[in-house]
């Protein structure tokens, strides 16, 4: 049994993570690199790209004329690490103490390339079934790529059996994580000198008003929602994460805005939860325009990353566990793209190298053991024959 990472999966995992793909940034540099190593296997890419074309999801299939396949999918971009204190290079990829450190090692560039040093394997495998490698962009910042990516594949009539993303789980099958659903709400209220305040309609104000209520959700939900045991908390949140409003402390704001989430248990309806709110704030309204016609509340989504929930007798999560030396499976309290792969229809599980406690940290890294133990992960993949 192999201890170590092979050299060509490390070698490639350090040129993943010397690219910066930080969501802002493009991540073509990347893509162009993977498309390049599969050219070399003659495998073909399907992009799909952003409006601006600065960024590219990925879709490749090891095994072109099999009937069917298991998709390994991964995200390219990375949070920033500007203000943190790092002691190795970002981007340097550095090798040391047994752990491969830079943004993205562990989260989640050391999983896309050991599944594409792997590509020669599994062209070479005898399973009934192809794999499809699946790279999408904007992960980090709501899950925005893979919608484009998923509904390609099905216009290209690619009807996958399943789904293993590589998010960081310390190699242990992940069956359930949390939704995580944001909106911006905007408040047009009516400017006054201070002194007239009853000619004003105070945007900040209305604005508390709202997020009191947010809050007030967020204490009913740990209050008396029914728990879901395995999550680190075991209940549906709501936060206010930004505020911003005001000029000047002798001048009522007109203008106020703030930023608010959901991360909801799967058996939780976000949605309701949302209605709530926007409901609370439309109450509000009529003493507002009685005041200013165009004052009151508009509410914008900023992203909707559904939440996920596998199954532990699903063939693809007892394959997993298998192919991890794993007999249990867990629940992880970050959001990844398996949601939205399952609610395409496609069974999927979590699996993958390093651990969450290590992502979006300083010195970010995974350890080489952790590499090891994906790349047997994988080549068992290849060696199997069924998947239940």
């Amino acid at each position: 049994m192999q201890s170590t990472v092979s050299p060509q999966g490390l070698e490639f995992a350090q040129a993943l993570v010397r690219i910066n793909t930080v969501s802002a940034n493009s991540n073509l540099d990347l893509i162009d690199l993977v498309r390049a190593e599969l050219a070399r296997h003659g495998v073909e890419s399907r992009l799909t790209f952003n409006e601006e074309r600065t960024k590219a999801n990925l879709f490749a299939t090891l095994g072109e004329g099999k009937p069917a396949g298991i998709i390994l999918s991964g995200h390219t971009d990375t949070v920033p690490w500007d203000g943190q204190d790092w002691t190795f290079d970002p981007l340097g990829g550095e090798v040391e103490g047994g752990r491969l450190y830079g943004r993205g090692s562990a989260d989640m560039k050391s999983f896309i390339a050991l599944a594409v040093a792997h590509a020669e394997t599994f062209l070479a495998s005898k399973a009934p079934f192809a794999i499809h490698l699946a790279l999408s962009f904007d992960e980090e910042v709501g899950c925005f790529g893979v919608r484009h990516l998923i509904a390609d594949m099905r216009d290209a009539g690619i009807q996958p059996l399943a789904c293993i993303v590589g998010e960081p789980t310390n190699m242990v099958p992940a069956i359930a994580h949390k939704g995580v659903y944001r909106w911006r709400c905007c408040v047009r209220g009516k400017e006054a000198h201070s002194s007239l305040t009853p000619n004003s309609v105070n945007a900040i104000e209305m604005a508390a008003r709202v997020v009191t209520k947010v809050r007030e959700v967020a204490e009913r939900l740990e209050r008396s929602e029914p728990r879901y045991e395995g999550f680190d908390v075991p209940f549906s949140t709501a936060s206010v994460g930004q505020f911003h409003g005001g000029i000047a402390d002798n001048v009522v704001p007109r203008d106020a805005e703030f930023r608010y989430e959901f991360r909801d248990l799967p058996t939780a309806d976000v949605m309701a939860l949302q209605r709530e709110i926007v409901d609370y704030a439309k109450s509000l309204e009529p003493a507002m325009k009685g005041v200013a016609k165009d004052a009151g509340f508009d509410f914008q989504t900023i992203c909707e990353i559904p939440s996920f929930l596998g199954s532990a007798s699903d063939d693809i999560t007892r394959l997993a566990l298998r192919l991890a030396g794993e007999s249990r499976t867990t629940e992880v309290a970050f959001g990844t793209e398996a949601g939205i792969f399952k609610q395409s229809g496609v069974r999927t599980v979590v699996c993958g190298p390093g651990s969450i406690q290590q992502a979006h940290q300083p010195d970010e890294y995974v350890t080489l053991e952790q590499l090891a133990r994906c790349e047997r992960f994988l080549r068992g993949l290849s060696e199997i024959r069924e998947i239940g």
